[in-house]
């Protein structure tokens, strides 16, 4: 176990008295670590630090768990005083403050895309055990839920689920059938456009025969808003009254940001996270019920998946549709791998693929990342990190994209500022 934390954590964090704390000696003890990922000059942040001091101060005074939890703080300061000043308030060790690369790798393993975050992972695999610390330290301030470890979906999902005529059903309704678990608010300019074209990707899969449900999760203010919102719904709705099963199924699903849209298979078990990016890719639904594809063609759509962590891209001399396909069978192979590795593993795959053409999409990014203009051209970009891997080789192969990755993975490669 503290082999694998200082592998995760480097050998030493500092505490708020400027001491040193050994990571093999603190992982002896710890089955759960809490990675707070945040900022002091971040008005929210400052505000959950104060809600987090509260909670680990009564887990470490009266819980029977008090010595197998540690949090540690992963800054994202530019200012070393701001980042001091700041971990004066805090009882748990930090990471180093010039340990940027070490804090980056913690970014990009865990997919934080916004601030503040708490991901409470196992000590001795760094698995991911609850996502959403946020609505830990909100719905259980005595940690009487310690781990806080995953329910399965019908059991978090289950009571009353309303229909939009006013009538209810249970989750009944749902066995046997594929489901989308729907994040959404009315007041969310980007989830009103999602619904408008879900509603009609939800018509065509049910039409074509296929059982498939959604349930919608709301995050509006008011339940007038969400009466309005769930009247232009035509699927099943957890109702707004029942706010402990709504916060419980954000947990379930470590939402971040809305929209999203989580897809199920009939067993329960998730299918993909990034339904928004699939429904908005495929409106005629022929790719239903969208699992994971190793490469995907960059276009507007699923260009944030960019944001989520580091992707290769290549880049190739391709106007047409379907001139794409030998670049998307080039890497197919090597994404595979990748892909089968890590979900044997049981983690998130490191690397998102991409294929992108010459289009308004792929000159805007090649702009933003200041790229060559040569084609093809391979590149890891990421994003989080401002970092940017390059291989500009007249003939790109198979062997030469998989030396990549595997340098890349293996930290072989230097970077080149974004």
């Amino acid at each position: 176990m503290s082999e694998f934390l200082v592998n995760l954590l480097g050998e030493r964090l500092v505490n708020s008295e400027k001491a040193e704390v050994d990571v093999q000696a603190l992982g002896s003890k710890l089955s759960l670590v809490g990675l707070y990922f945040g900022c002091s000059l971040n008005g929210p942040c400052k505000q959950f630090n104060a809600s987090l001091c509260e909670f680990y101060s009564k887990f470490k005074k009266s819980s029977e768990h008090k010595d197998k939890l540690e949090i540690v703080f992963v800054s994202s300061d530019q200012d070393q005083k701001h980042w001091q000043d700041f971990l004066q308030e805090m009882q748990w060790p930090a990471l180093p403050f010039k340990d940027r690369h070490k804090k980056m790798k913690l970014w990009n393993k865990y997919k934080v895309t916004s601030i503040p975050s708490l991901v409470f992972v196992d000590a001795a695999t760094g698995k991911v055990v609850c996502r959403n610390g946020l609505l830990v330290v909100r719905d259980d301030p005595k940690g009487l839920e310690f781990p806080w470890g995953p329910k399965p979906f019908a059991e978090v999902v289950a009571g009353p689920l309303l229909r939009n005529n006013r009538q209810t059903t249970d989750i009944s309704s749902l066995e046997g059938h594929y489901v989308g678990v729907y994040f959404s608010a009315h007041w969310c300019p980007p989830c009103r456009s999602l619904t408008r074209v879900l509603v009609e990707s939800y018509r065509t899969v049910k039409e074509s025969g296929q059982k498939f449900e959604i349930v919608f999760v709301s995050a509006d203010r008011s339940e007038e808003s969400f009466q309005q919102y769930f009247s232009e719904m035509p699927w099943l709705a957890v109702p707004y009254s029942d706010e402990a099963r709504r916060s419980r199924l954000n947990r379930l699903f470590g939402i971040q940001g809305i929209p999203t849209l989580i897809l199920l298979d009939t067993e329960g078990h998730m299918i993909t996270r990034q339904g928004r990016v699939e429904v908005l890719n495929d409106p005629e639904c022929r790719l239903f019920p969208w699992h994971p594809r190793p490469v995907l063609e960059l276009s507007e759509s699923n260009a944030v998946q960019l944001h989520e962590g580091p992707c290769l891209v290549l880049f190739v001399d391709a106007e047409e549709e379907g001139e794409l396909e030998p670049a998307k069978e080039l890497i197919q192979p090597i994404a595979e791998k990748i892909m089968a590795k890590y979900k044997a593993k049981e983690e998130e795959t490191p690397l998102l693929f991409f294929v992108a053409g010459e289009d308004d999409m792929s000159d805007s990014l090649r702009d933003y990342t200041n790229l060559p203009e040569a084609a093809p051209l391979l590149t890891i970009l990421d994003m989080s990190a401002r970092a940017k891997y390059v291989k500009d080789v007249e003939e790109i192969t198979p062997t030469v994209v998989e030396t990549f990755v595997q340098d890349f993975l293996a930290e072989k490669l230097k970077p080149e500022p974004i």
